[in-house]
């Protein structure tokens, strides 16, 4: 029954991943060279939308992230390089909108964290094993306490 359970939800998530998959923005710009087309795929996929929490460009159908998607077409078919699209996004909307921020004073807990948190979890590990009781260091049971125990398990393991 458990195992049947398990392998619906996993079922469910599965299809609903792949609904959210089917779901992207299919857009055709056409570009003069290749090269361009392959900028601007990687482009899409490195810059967030402004508006949504957690999605790319490419993935997003919100009005401004088609505005961006238009801007970012027009800029690549004028000749700009990949550093000055990035340097316009991040002038017009911020570090929120690339997916990997520059380390700075601001974005500096958020390259940090990860350390810290792993830094912090081996102390809790440290700490948990210091304190464990040496089994060794135990003093054996004495003889009236092995009775008591005896008869205190005898009697309630009925």
């Amino acid at each position: 029954m458990f195992k049947r359970l398990v392998l619906n939800i996993f079922t469910f998530c599965t299809l609903l991943f792949l609904a959210v998959q089917v779901n992207a923005v299919i857009e055709t710009y056409e570009f003069s060279a290749a090269e361009y087309k392959l900028r601007y795929q990687t482009m899409v996929h490195e810059l967030r939308c402004p508006k949504c929490q957690n999605q790319n460009l490419s993935g997003s159908n919100s009005p401004i992230a088609k505005d961006l998607r238009r801007e970012l077409h027009r800029m690549i078919e004028e000749g700009q390089g990949d550093d000055e699209i990035i340097a316009f996004m991040v002038k017009r909307y911020g570090n929120f909108v690339l997916y990997r921020p520059p380390v700075d004073k601001y974005t500096l807990w958020l390259w940090g964290s990860p350390i810290i948190l792993l830094m912090l979890a081996l102390l809790f590990v440290f700490f948990l094993r210091r304190s464990q009781p040496d089994v060794d260091a135990l003093t054996p049971l004495t003889v009236d306490e092995k009775n008591t125990l005896d008869r205190l398990l005898r009697k309630y393991s009925k």
